[in-house]
């Protein structure tokens, strides 16, 4: 092509030199260069040619870069809708179990149930799982009380400009020969852990070197040692504030035909399929003097009923919030003694008689996240069969197990299992939807903010330094409990700020501002792992009703 020599002589006025102007084709075709080219009146046009062919190579290389900007995001008006209930119960039987809203927001989970493509008798119904299914869990949560309570360990605790408040821990282990630091490092968001071969670094590393191991955005310059002989307990107390073995879900009662909120939470009367369906479910208990757990319904005055139903799965409590055991107010459309509890769950079942569509945003609830809907239907034998769907909003991960294709089961204690794994996982993803994380996130902070207060005021007072009188504590209780307890109990200023977050149609008709359930028993509980390093969390219940919320510290997200 051309020649990389663009420029020519310039005379000395500023213009060109006519012995310094030559013409391009001599340029290129001329095996000596330094040789003037005659003038001719073709010069100037030829030169004009160059610049021109120039400009146009530049300007179809920019053509090349340029990519065509997307299209302007749609308004609701301008989307397709999906169609209404009223819509697809038009076209007539058969209808889908559920149906999305008219704008999406949801996604769907198990839509075939065609009984055609089973075997005629009810023992063939496949059912794929075989063995025990797995619940979700923080991976993290008892790495410590695993490899470090009990047994030789440091810990350490710092404050990071971005990353907050940090509290490390180190074990040194041995496995077959081979000498490895285990380290966890805890920070606002999350936990870090790791298990890294000494072979492998240059040389041992200070508390700072470990720390940047599992985390190179920490940017501190040292690292105080734990002094206090109970830290270990504070800081067990504090990992495991996600775990919980206590769970409440909602069962709401459609009965056919019935396509809004006021309708399904004004059902008095339970269908001989529905009570055989709560009987699968679980136990009936009498409200009355139960020890259990009461998932929020009180169980001294008979507010919230006289019965409800209850099962201990696999070590996990679970209350059911039974729409039609709960008390109905004459006049009230929006039975409110109902919804204040059921309304407040995360996970809900939702039991058909007969094929009618539910749809996710008839049921107004800022909390309720995922239904697992049942439809029941028989076999050929008359036996009886479930059919199932799920459906959950867009930001809620899957959870499993999935459901099989077709989703049909027989009435069996492996499907009772796989129900209620679905309902624990559907509530443990939840709790990773934005809504909740962001909740979740500032209850840690909040809580790993009081620990470091704590332990690092009774490492200043084992060393015999001055403590001010602002941060005097007292042996048995301090910092990190008492805030452990305004996370945990009513009334207090963080449960209060909480409900702002939360915005709905009628959420305020359901008591939204009371996000935290009354939960008088977790500073007993945090104070039994203070004063036995062997305790493990058991949650006990008073007897007065509150309404049944998400118990927001006793989620997270998972960091390895």
């Amino acid at each position: 092509m051309f020649s990389r020599q663009r420029g020519l002589p310039a005379a000395a006025g500023g213009g060109r030199s006519e012995e310094g102007v030559c013409c391009v084709s001599d340029v290129v075709d001329s095996p000596t260069q330094g040789v003037p080219c005659a003038l001719t009146s073709a010069v100037p046009s030829k030169t004009v040619d160059l610049f021109e062919m120039i400009e146009k190579m530049q300007g179809s290389r920019l053509d090349e870069q340029r990519c065509s900007l997307p299209a302007p995001l749609k308004t609701e008006e301008e989307y397709i809708p999906y169609p209404s209930i009223h819509e697809v119960l038009q076209k007539g039987w058969p209808y889908p179990l559920i149906i999305l809203p008219q704008f999406g927001g949801y996604w769907i989970e198990g839509t075939s149930h065609n009984l055609s493509s089973l075997s005629p008798t009810l023992s063939d119904v496949p059912f794929p799982w075989s063995g025990k299914m797995k619940l979700e869990s923080d991976p993290t949560a008892k790495l410590y009380r695993k490899h470090f309570l009990g047994k030789e360990h440091q810990n350490f605790y710092s404050s990071d400009m971005s990353l907050g408040y940090l509290v490390l821990s180190v074990k040194y282990e041995q496995i077959e020969k081979q000498e490895n630091l285990r380290l966890l490092l805890r920070t606002r968001t999350g936990t870090k852990h790791d298990l890294i071969p000494i072979s492998c670094l240059n040389e041992f590393p200070n508390a700072v070197q470990m720390a940047k191991l599992l985390c190179e955005d920490v940017n501190v310059e040292r690292f105080f040692p734990v002094l206090y002989p109970k830290a270990s307990q504070l800081i067990v107390a504090f990992d495991e504030h996600v775990i919980s073995n206590n769970f409440k879900f909602g069962v709401i009662y459609q009965k056919p035909g019935q396509t809004t909120e006021e309708e399904v939470f004004s059902n008095t009367e339970e269908s001989l399929g529905f009570l055989e369906f709560l009987e699968f479910l679980g136990d009936k208990i009498q409200l009355q003097d139960f020890r259990g757990f009461r998932g929020g319904l009180d169980v001294t005055r008979g507010q919230t009923g006289t019965e409800s139903v209850y099962t201990n799965f696999q070590g996990k409590e679970i209350m059911f919030h039974v729409s039609t055991k709960l008390p109905f107010t004459e006049g009230d459309s929006q039975q409110l003694q109902r919804k204040r509890h059921i309304g407040n769950d995360i996970v809900a079942i939702i039991f058909q008689d007969e094929s009618t569509p539910f749809v996710p945003d008839m049921i107004a609830s800022n909390f309720l996240h995922a239904y697992v809907v049942v439809q029941l239907t028989h076999g050929t034998t008359g036996d009886t069969l479930y059919k199932v769907s799920v459906t959950a909003r867009d930001d809620v991960p899957f959870f499993g197990p999935p459901l099989p294709n077709p989703a049909i089961f027989r009435k069996s204690a492996e499907f009772r299992e796989f129900l209620l794994v679905k309902l624990i996982n559907a509530e443990y993803s939840c709790y990773r939807a934005e809504k909740f994380a962001k909740l979740e996130e500032r209850t840690r902070s909040a809580l790993l903010e009081s620990l470091f207060e704590e332990l690092q005021l009774r490492s200043r007072s084992m060393m015999g330094l001055p403590v001010g009188e602002d941060d005097k504590i007292e042996n048995g209780s301090g910092g990190f409990l008492e805030n452990f307890k305004s996370f945990a109990l009513p009334g207090r200023s963080p449960s209060r700020t909480r409900a702002s977050r939360f915005h709905g149609r009628r959420s305020s008709a359901i008591g939204i501002e009371n996000i935290q359930e009354e939960k008088r028993d977790t500073a007993e509980r945090i104070q039994k792992v203070l004063d036995s390093p062997g305790t493990f969390f058991d949650r006990k219940s008073d007897g007065s009703s509150s309404p049944s919320s998400p118990e927001f510290p006793s989620r997270k997200s998972k960091h390895i």
